[in-house]
């Protein structure tokens, strides 16, 4: 009898208990049906076998290829967040993760309270059980409590706000040395070392109004021969985390900070994030600097990257350098105009090799001191935010040429870290195009399902200031590849770059901070081991993974308080625009709070609708009445679930 071929990889779970799995690009994914998943949960790595054709007994499916799961090689997650609850005489954990399609039996609820929410960690599942076995590892809170909700949601995501007993020993050491040995090294620089002395170069940051941590900081200063150096100094955090430490391994653990609707769960301790390391104003600071050398047009004539020592002369936040511009007048303008000339034509060249301009808003919600929403609006984007994000682009593009440059050669032991932004998926860019077709925009693409970065500049440019604007956009994006960490550069799509890393936010991105090592080890500084270029592989696929999971945690946070700031709002009518359309119902995103909830089928209208999945709508058997995606639509509001993050609409007639 013939081998079965067994797949391995992560499966995905839904609410149903049905899973699916991914065996090669071009295939359909196969479904493994809830008696055939061997209690696998969503996203665990599994090794699946081929089972033929499944065919759903209630007929509510078509017949599609299946797998079972004979192994589960690692689970995703060992613990999870949710809400205490009772039923028949058992204590178990209702997840707040959707995709946990199980609840999880406490095996001893001690003093626990029901309806508070709990951490929980998984210690087994036997195949005769329904349901798996867990114990409580820490009570989070009353449920529905603000508190509680944003701590459970960073925790279900597995970020916690308390760092362990060594981290806290090493933050305390420095809070007591920590500014003793910053003045020493400050006081060498300039000297012989490789530290150089940007001290006396005009410098500034440029943040959100609320920032506590400043890690980037740009200088910029006329040179005798007409050409303008700027420097684009980041944060040296690698100076006080080293390789070994309880610091460097809990910020190589969390990867990345997480920034919820009310609070940051720090990647560093604070006496690093907002003192030592931070570019705050008026003090001397360590930095790993880019400096370049342009001209008029923002060529790059010269370019030097090392370690340095800086002084921020000014801390502004993106409006008040915004009035300075404005206004023409007023401290730094000088080297603010020439900052924002110098990023105008930085940008202009990348717009013509084709680099994508999404410029997407974010979603800005204000809280009361209590926690809860007073308002949401779009966060404004202005020529300083701009200029900010040109120049951090030129030094992480340029650093990862100098770091591609000096490992090219080396062997297999040297190597770097690269963010990297694949080519769209053929069948995705399709899709996009056809969904466009339907809302009447037309979106040029190559009979292979190709598409360039100009072409979409095209679209994005059409749809500017329509109501679809935000819904294109999303769609679009939703379209694109995921950005990674890799060792592997393939470039990056949507910033049209050949090479491209993250060099310029140590403080709160941990990829970041690797990169700063290899900068220095490269400039003479302390050398970096083979056996650490060798974990690089595994860190950008953690990292990349714990980037999903924090983003994951800062959506829902967004989400609960728009749920929440329309909770009392029951009644009330709203323009909207349809996002979705399944056979389900309509997915519909309000103008104003861009909160997106659902109309179910059955509330459409005094007709039975269908779905028309080609043109990607409902229709009405008899009125012939249509709901297609991007259609405005008038709703009224008439449920709103806080905890499960959803709206009920229905359409006003």
């Amino acid at each position: 009898m013939p081998e079965t071929t067994l797949y391995e990889g992560p499966i995905t779970m839904t609410r149903k208990g049905f899973g699916f799995f991914s065996i090669g690009e071009g295939t359909e994914d196969l479904i493994i049906p809830p008696e055939w998943s061997n209690h696998a949960l969503s996203g665990d790595l599994v090794k699946v076998a081929p089972m033929g054709t499944y065919r759903d007994p209630g007929g509510t499916m078509p017949p599609r290829a299946a797998g079972k799961v004979v192994e589960i090689v690692a689970r995703a997650r060992e613990t999870f967040v949710g809400t205490l609850i009772e039923e028949q005489g058992l204590t178990l954990l209702e997840p707040d993760f959707k995709k946990m399609y199980v609840p999880i039996v406490i095996k001893d609820r001690g003093t626990a309270e029901l309806g508070y929410k709990a951490v929980v960690r998984l210690v087994s599942w036997d195949a005769d059980k329904d349901y798996p076995l867990g114990v409580i590892e820490e009570v989070i809170g009353p449920s529905g409590v603000h508190e509680t909700e944003m701590r459970a949601l960073a925790l279900g995501q597995g970020f916690s706000p308390i760092f362990p007993p060594g981290v806290v020993a090493e933050a305390t050491h420095l809070e007591e040395h920590g500014r003793t040995l910053l003045a020493e090294e400050v006081a060498r620089a300039g000297g012989t070392g490789p530290r150089r002395d940007f001290r006396q170069a005009p410098t500034c940051t440029i943040d959100p109004f609320d920032a506590k941590d400043f890690d980037d900081a740009l200088s910029v200063r006329k040179l005798d021969n007409g050409l303008i150096e700027v420097g684009v100094h980041i944060a040296d955090v690698s100076f006080f985390v080293r390789p070994g430490s309880a610091l460097d391994t809990e910020a190589r653990e969390r990867a990345t900070s997480v920034y919820l609707v009310d609070r940051t769960i720090p990647m560093l301790p604070e006496i690093l994030s907002t003192d030592l390391c931070s570019l705050n104003p008026n003090q001397d600071r360590l930095a790993v600097s880019a400096v370049f050398t342009l001209d008029n047009e923002a060529t790059i004539i010269e370019e030097w990257f090392g370690e340095t020592v800086i002084h921020s002369n000014k801390r502004f936040t993106y409006e008040n350098a915004q009035e300075v511009l404005d206004a023409g007048t007023g401290d730094m303008h000088e080297e603010l105009a020439t900052l924002l000339s110098l990023s105008k034509k930085i940008r202009g060249r990348r717009a013509a090799k084709g680099a994508i301009e999404f410029d997407t808003a974010e979603v800005k919600v204000e809280l009361d001191a209590a926690g809860k929403p007073i308002a949401i609006r779009l966060k404004e984007r202005k020529d300083t935010n701009l200029l900010i994000e040109d120049f951090m682009l030129l030094a992480n593009e340029a650093v990862a040429k100098h770091l591609s440059k000096l490992t090219k050669n080396g062997g297999p032991h040297l190597s770097s870290l690269y963010r990297v932004h694949d080519i769209p998926d053929t069948d995705r860019i399709e899709n996009l195009a056809n969904l466009l077709r339907v809302m009447g925009y037309h979106l040029q693409t190559s009979g292979a399902g190709t598409v360039t970065g100009t072409e979409l500049n095209k679209l994005l440019e059409e749809v500017k200031g329509k109501p679809e604007e935000y819904l294109v956009k999303t769609a679009a994006l939703r379209s694109m590849s995921k950005a990674v960490y890799t060792t592997h550069n393939i470039g990056h799509f949507g910033l049209a770059f050949d090479f491209y890393t993250h060099f310029t936010s140590p403080i709160r991105r941990y990829p970041d901070l690797i990169i700063h090592r290899l900068v220095k080890s490269h400039a003479g500084g302390d050398p970096i081991t083979p056996e650490e270029m060798q974990a690089f592989d595994a860190l950008a696929v953690h990292a990349s993974e714990r980037e999903v999971a924090a983003a994951s945690a800062e959506r829902d946070s967004i989400k609960m308080k728009q749920v929440e700031f329309l909770a009392d709002k029951i009644g009330h009518e709203f323009d909207a625009v349809i996002s979705g359309v399944t056979e389900r119902g309509l997915y519909v995103e309000d103008q104003v709070t861009h909160a997106d909830g659902m109309i179910r089928v059955k509330d459409i209208g005094d007709d039975y609708f269908e779905y028309d999945e080609k043109h990607y709508q409902l229709l009405g058997r008899r009125t012939k009445k249509s709901y297609r995606l991007g259609d405005p639509i008038k709703v009224r509001l008439t449920a709103a679930r806080v905890m499960e993050k959803e709206l009920d609409f229905v359409p006003v007639v």
